[in-house]
């Protein structure tokens, strides 16, 4: 991102029609230009830290063009919302935008989902198929988790990417397209180079415009309005009216490392939502995290005893020590995924899960925040007056 910074100002097509909401946690709005935008489906962005500033404005540089952009962010960081505000501020916007989650399709089915197929072509190709790349014929495609496509299919990306045709299944007509390509992925595409998990050609291809989507314990700024903005939804779907947030929740969702990031988030306060039955958010929001699994790691320094009470405390305690006996280098033949017998996708899996992260990451402790209780009665009001927020409140991370 350091270098982006550096040479993205000098890139004259800006889109300067472009207009992201972005709330503070006094409800005070600012937007990057005009309201121009704004109402015409464009995603409401919320946060106003310094993180996601820089990733909208690296959204309206690459927008007016016809770049492959490639979004890296764990999960749960808003790839998919930032690959729509790339495509709502482009020429494209007319066009469809079709989207394809590489890992949610079997290998076998996956490359005819994006090419199609003729009648004929296999058992139960009863009729002719339009692929992906077909019908986003003059708009754009978003290929979520592209670190998860076959490494058999990615010559044929490739050759889409570079050539603009491709041929459908059991057909050799040449069929020509003009589509945006836009993918996101949370894998480290470097590494599963090195483990060649990857093609270094097609990632090249694709990293033309890389965005950093840093995850949400990197902005905790945002924190206290993404809570106000997901308590006023979930308390508007279930029929409440939640006025205040007590300091003590506040500071504990401020504090939390959130591996699962804004979607973990958004799922916590749909819970404390569900507890709360007066108008003070529930201070059972955060109980689950004290219980098993989804309690956020505290790796011990090496050397220390560990206090194992449950088979996750056990699993996340190996885990752990194997991270550190690889220095945290989780691939390739002498990182922790192979010492403890699992793919590498599956490691990083069950690390999310139990919420280990390195030691850059972990919680940070000693944050309060001052004050009794938080209120939102500002950020009420806003979504009453706004029928789009009310419906529907979309976060992005920066």
């Amino acid at each position: 991102m350091a270098t982006q910074a550096s040479w993205a100002p000098e890139v004259p097509a800006v889109n300067d029609k472009a207009s992201f909401e972005i709330e503070d946690a006094t409800s005070a709005k600012f937007t990057l230009d005009n309201n121009e935008l704004r109402g015409n489906g464009l995603p409401r962005i919320v946060g106003n830290s310094a993180a996601l500033r820089r990733v909208l404005g690296m959204v309206r540089i690459v927008a007016p063009t016809d770049s492959t952009v490639l979004i890296n962010g764990e999960t749960g960081t808003g790839k998919e919302l930032i690959a729509e505000a790339i495509h709502k501020c482009s020429e494209r916007s007319k066009g469809p935008l079709v989207k394809v989650n590489c890992a949610a399709i079997p290998a076998g089915l996956l490359e005819s989902e994006l090419f199609g197929y003729e009648r004929g072509a296999f058992t139960g190709a009863v009729a002719r198929s339009i692929g992906r790349f077909e019908r986003a014929n003059h708009g754009t495609l978003f290929l979520d988790e592209i670190g998860d496509l076959p490494l058999e299919l990615q010559p044929k990306i490739l050759r889409v990417l570079q050539e603009r045709q491709f041929e459908r299944l059991g057909s050799a007509a040449t069929i020509h397209t003009d589509v945006r390509v836009i993918c996101a992925t949370h894998q480290n595409l470097v590494e599963m180079i090195d483990e060649r998990q990857f093609r270094a050609d097609l990632f090249y291809r694709l990293s033309v415009f890389p965005i950093e989507l840093p995850p949400l314990r990197e902005r905790r700024e945002d924190i206290p309005v993404l809570v106000g903005g997901f308590v006023q939804k979930f308390a508007k779907q279930q029929g409440k009216a939640i006025e205040t947030i007590p300091s003590d929740v506040m500071a504990a969702l401020e504090t939390h490392d959130w591996p699962g990031n804004i979607r973990e988030l958004q799922n916590v306060i749909e819970r404390g939502v569900i507890l709360t039955s007066g108008t003070v958010l529930s201070r059972q929001t955060m109980e689950h995290w004290t219980c098993g699994e989804v309690a956020p790691a505290r790796v011990p320094e090496v050397g220390k005893p560990v206090s194992i009470k449950t088979l996750a405390d056990a699993e996340r305690a190996h885990i752990t020590a194997t991270l550190d006996k690889t220095n945290w280098v989780i691939g390739g033949t002498s990182g922790a995924a192979a010492q403890l017998g699992l793919p590498r996708t599956t490691l990083l899996a069950r690390m999310q899960r139990l919420g280990i992260s390195s030691g850059a990451t972990r919680r940070r402790s000693g944050q309060s925040t001052q004050g009794s209780v938080r209120t939102i009665e500002g950020m009420s009001s806003r979504l009453k007056n706004d029928p789009a927020a009310s419906s529907r409140v979309l976060v992005a991370a920066g």
